[in-house]
């Protein structure tokens, strides 16, 4: 979910929550969609509010991946209301300035092309928190990639996140380059000053 999609989801949270049941099509649909897991369906469900159901979706969906906002649009059939405002929102919403390129000149072009050391990707993980799923989502792992770095690290996230960007940079080899990752932090909301910081 790129960043424009996630402002209007923070924007309308409290009229979302409060307008939508997420416990029968929306929910559903979203599972059949390979957006929701299962246990994702079973943590909505388990709350005890439909209120603190739909903000647990909404907890979800931006980090569910680049299709989640689209799908999320496509389960409101039963909320026509809410999506037509949604899509209103997207259309007449500002388009945000390109902010890879206002900031990305400040490193260098042979780093931004070049492939990043497990050094920096260690400096990375140090500083993400919990987006850092999102983050390696959007850099191509599945559920079952970031399932497997929790599972090996268990009690340390910080090694969650370096195995799973080690991964990464195994898995496409040149084409893992600083630029591509530069290119999703940004899309991600995360401070180019932590990136400028570790990459310069």
């Amino acid at each position: 979910m790129n960043a424009r999609h996630k402002q209007i989801l923070r924007k309308f949270r409290l009229e979302i929550s409060s307008q939508i049941l997420v416990d029968g099509l929306v929910v559903q649909y979203l599972y059949q969609e390979g957006i929701l897991t299962q246990n994702q369906v079973e943590e909505i469900k388990s709350e005890n509010t439909n209120q603190k159901k739909a903000m647990k979706l909404l907890d979800i969906l931006p980090i569910r991946g680049p299709e989640s906002f689209e799908k999320f649009l496509e389960s409101l059939e039963e909320f026509p209301w809410v999506r037509e405002k949604l899509i209103w929102e997207c259309m007449n919403q500002e388009m945000p300035e390109d902010q890879a390129e206002s900031w990305m000149y400040r490193v260098p072009e042979h780093i931004l092309n070049s492939v990043p050391p497990d050094k920096q990707l260690n400096k990375l993980a140090s500083k993400l928190g919990s987006e850092w799923e999102s983050i390696v989502f959007e850099l191509g792992l599945s559920s079952v990639d970031i399932y497997k770095c929790k599972v090996h690290y268990p009690h340390n996230v910080q090694s969650q996140i370096v195995e799973a960007l080690v991964l990464w940079k195994r898995r496409c080899g040149k084409k893992a380059t600083v630029r591509s990752m530069c290119e999703v932090l940004t899309a991600q909301d995360v401070d180019p000053a932590i990136v400028i910081a570790i990459f310069q």
